[in-house]
């Protein structure tokens, strides 16, 4: 999936004949001769959702690209149609075995140039039973102080953001031990030439 949809489709679903560039509303957009129709390029949602308890928190192994055996929060995309919430109550059971209520939206986040927008939740659990999906090849509780190596740059934004608004201060403890691997991530990665990881 890239930002513009002029390099994700060539030819009009409606009629298969082939798009062309046109400038529509001050931007270029693909846009069917044959139909007359222009083509906008929409954002695509997700959600995750930070599951807490007595301080601790739920993370997944990522079983997939991009990421793969890494941990991050239980995540996905939400289907057209679908409540934002339901969604996030779907990728928790789905990914975790864990049914959850969602307490709070914790943030919203995206990024110039990336068509995902992701929508945060912090949820408590309120029955099932935690297991692993066919997405993640681990699931398991953490303590704040002593998470495992994280997928995303965006996770560590995330989790300072869910700390500071919960508390209304700083990150502290979990700050001092996340953004030294933070660091060290993005510096194998320049070092590499790889481009980090994006949900």
């Amino acid at each position: 999936m890239t930002s513009s949809l002029a390099d994700d489709i060539r030819y009009c679903p409606y009629c298969r004949s082939e798009l062309e560039l046109r400038l529509i509303a001050g931007r270029e957009r693909p846009y069917c001769p044959a139909c007359a129709r222009p083509f906008f390029s929409d954002p695509k949602l997700a959600v995750a959702v930070i599951i807490y308890h007595e301080g601790q928190i739920v993370l997944q192994r990522r079983a997939i690209e991009p990421g793969i055996g890494l941990w991050s929060f239980p995540s996905g995309f939400v289907d057209r149609g679908e409540v934002v919430e339901e969604a996030a109550l779907r990728e928790v059971r789905e990914e975790t075995g864990l049914l959850v209520e969602l307490e709070r939206l914790v943030g919203l986040y995206s990024h110039r140039g990336h068509p995902v927008v992701l929508a945060v939740y912090q949820a408590r659990v309120v029955g099932g039973q935690l297991q692993a999906s066919e997405e993640s090849s681990a699931v398991a509780w953490f303590p704040l102080d002593a998470l495992p190596p994280l997928a995303f740059p965006h996770d560590l934004v995330i989790l300072q953001d869910w700390q500071r608004t919960r508390h209304g201060t700083g990150l502290n403890d979990l700050q001092r031990h996340l953004e030294p691997y933070h660091l060290r991530r993005e510096k194998q990665n320049k070092a590499s030439g790889e481009d980090i990881p994006s949900e």
